[in-house]
C-alpha cells in the first residue's frame, strides 16, 4: 500500500460518508428508518436490495471459491437472480398490495402472533449468520491489505456499518447501495475484464484449467450445488432485507423494475469474480483464497484505481451488513418489543430501540467473526439463506396464495420441524446430501397434511 493508494481510498470513504450524512437527514421517524413511507424510485430500490445482498460473500467469497472450484461459486449471486425473477412474476404483488414491512407480518393476519413471533426469530438467526459473514470478508479484505490484526480491522467495520445503517436507516441503505452498485460494478468488473485479458482470453482458462473441476456448476456434488441454488433461491424470496427494500417503491410498477434489474446484475458480478478467482489459481496458486480478489485488486491495477476499488468492497460489505442489520432490527422492533414489550412505545421511542438494537447485535456479531465461527465465507452465507429459506418459504406461499386453507397449528409445527431438520441433517445426512432439503421437505410434508385436513373439514 502507498500514499496514493490511500489517497484513492479516502475519496470513495468521504464520497460515501456524505451520502450517509444525506440520509439521515431523511429519518424523522420510525417508518422513515425502516422502510414503512413508500417514496422510493427504482434506482433506490435496486440499491437497497443489491446494497444488502451483494457483499463480501458475492465478490470475495465467490472469487475465494473458484480460486478452487470455478464456476460452482456462480450459484450465490445465479440463485439471487432466479430469486429475484419468481419474486417479480409471483410474488411482489401480493407482498407490495399487503402494506406489510416486515417478512412476520405477512403470517400475522393469517396465522396469529405465536406464528409471527417464530418467524422473526427464526430469520433473526438467519439474517445474524449474514452479518457475521459480512464481517469475515471484511476482515480479509482489510487485513490482505493494511498490517493489522483482525481484532482491529473487525472493530474498524463496526463502526462504519454502525455509521451507514443507524444514522440512515432504510435511506442510508438504498441511498448508498445506489452509490456503491455503481462504483463496485465499474470496479470488480474492470478487474474481471483486465483477469480475462491478462490471461490470454476466455479460452485459456478452459485450456489451463481442469473443466470437470472449473467449468462445472456442480463441481462440488451435485447434491451440495443444487442445495446452494436452493437455498440462495428460497432466501432471496424470504429475506427480510431484499422485501424491506421492494415495498418502499413509490409503485407496484417501479417496485417490478427494481427486483428485474436486481435479477440482471446480481448474477454479472459473480462471473466477474469468478475469472479473478480463476486467474489468481493459475498465477498465484499460493495466495491463501480468501485474498484472492483483494490481492489481485493490489497488485493488478494502478495504485489510485485500486484504492477506489478496495475501499468501494469495503463499502460493500458494510452496505451488506448494515442492510440486513436494519432487517433484523426492523423485525425485532415490531414483531417482538413492540408486541410482547411494549404495545404503546411512541415513534421516537421505537426508533431508538431500533439503532440500540442494531449498536448490540453488531458488537455480538463481531465478537464471533473474531472467533472465527467458520472459514468459508460462501458456505457460511449458504446455511444463512437455506435456514430462512427452508422455514418460511413455503409457510409464506401458503399465507400469499391459499389464504384460510391451513390452520395455525401445522404451520407453527411445519417451521419448527424444518428448523430441525435443516440443524439435525447436518449430522444425520451423509456429507454429500445437504440438510435443507430435509427441512423443506418436512415443512412441506406438515403443510400438505395441513391442508388436506382441512379440506377434508378435519380438525386440526
Amino acid at each position: 500500500m502507498t500514499g496514493t493508494h490511500f489517497v484513492g481510498i479516502a475519496m470513495v470513504l468521504v464520497l460515501m460518508s456524505a451520502v450517509g450524512i444525506y440520509s439521515g437527514k431523511n429519518v424523522k421517524t420510525a417508518a422513515d428508518f425502516a422502510g414503512g413511507t413508500r417514496n422510493a424510485g427504482a434506482g433506490m430500490v435496486a440499491g437497497a436490495a443489491i446494497g444488502s445482498l451483494v457483499g463480501g460473500a458475492s465478490t470475495i467469497g465467490t472469487a475465494q471459491l473458484a480460486f478452487s472450484y470455478g464456476f460452482s461459486a456462480w450459484w450465490f449471486t445465479l440463485g439471487s437472480g432466479i430469486g429475484c425473477i419468481l419474486m417479480g412474476l409471483f410474488f411482489a404483488k401480493p407482498i407490495y398490495n399487503s402494506g406489510i414491512t416486515t417478512v412476520p407480518q405477512i403470517f400475522t393476519d393469517e396465522y396469529g402472533e405465536g406464528v409471527a413471533t417464530l418467524t422473526a426469530l427464526f430469520s433473526a438467526v438467519g439474517n445474524f449468520i449474514s452479518v457475521i459473514v459480512q464481517i469475515m470478508s471484511g476482515i480479509a479484505l482489510i487485513t490482505a491489505i493494511v498490517d493489522i490484526s483482525p481484532v482491529l480491522a473487525a472493530l474498524i467495520l463496526y463502526l462504519l456499518t454502525i455509521f451507514y445503517v443507524v444514522f440512515g436507516g432504510i435511506w442510508g441503505a438504498g441511498l448508498v447501495g445506489l452509490v456503491k452498485t455503481i462504483l463496485l460494478y465499474a470496479g470488480v468488473g474492470l478487474c474481471g475484464l483486465l483477469a480475462i485479458r491478462m490471461q490470454g482470453g476466455l479460452s485459456t482458462f478452459s485450456q489451463a484449467l481442469p473443466a470437470t473441476q472449473y467449468f462445472n456448476m456442480f463441481a462440488q456434488g451435485f447434491s451440495i450445488d443444487l442445495a446452494s441454488c436452493l437455498s440462495m433461491v428460497l432466501g432471496t424470496l424470504t429475506t427480510q432485507a431484499y422485501i424491506q427494500a421492494i415495498v418502499t417503491a413509490k409503485n407496484l410498477k417501479l417496485c417490478k423494475r427494481a427486483i428485474y434489474t436486481c435479477a440482471v446484475l446480481i448474477p454479472m458480478i459473480g462471473i466477474a469474480s469468478i475469472y479473478i478467482g480463476m486467474y489468481m489459481k493459475l498465477n498465484y496458486p499460493d495466495v491463501n483464497a480468501a485474498f484472492a480478489l483483494p490481492q489481485f485488486v493490489l497488485m493488478k491495477t494502478p495504485p489510485l484505481l485500486a484504492g477506489i476499488i478496495l475501499a468501494t468492497l469495503l463499502v460493500a460489505i458494510v452496505g451488506s451488513g448494515a442492510g440486513v442489520s436494519l432487517a433484523m432490527s426492523t423485525m425485532v422492533t415490531k414483531n417482538i418489543y413492540s408486541v410482547y414489550i411494549d404495545k404503546n412505545a411512541g415513534d421516537q421511542k421505537t426508533l431508538l430501540i431500533s439503532r440500540l438494537f442494531i449498536v448490540v447485535m453488531l458488537g455480538v456479531t463481531v465478537l464471533l467473526a473474531i472467533l472465527g465461527v467458520g472459514d468459508s465465507i460462501l458456505g457460511m452465507s449458504y446455511l444463512s439463506m437455506g435456514f430462512r429459506g427452508a422455514i418460511a418459504f413455503i409457510p409464506m406461499c401458503t399465507a400469499l396464495f391459499l389464504p384460510g386453507r391451513i390452520k395455525r397449528g401445522y404451520v407453527f409445527a411445519s417451521m419448527l420441524a424444518a428448523a430441525f431438520g435443516v440443524v439435525a441433517g447436518k449430522f444425520l445426512l451423509p456429507a454429500h446430501i445437504d440438510s435443507q432439503f430435509l427441512g423443506v421437505a418436512l415443512s412441506a410434508l406438515i403443510m400438505g397434511i395441513g391442508w388436506l385436513r382441512r379440506h377434508q373439514g378435519a380438525s386440526p
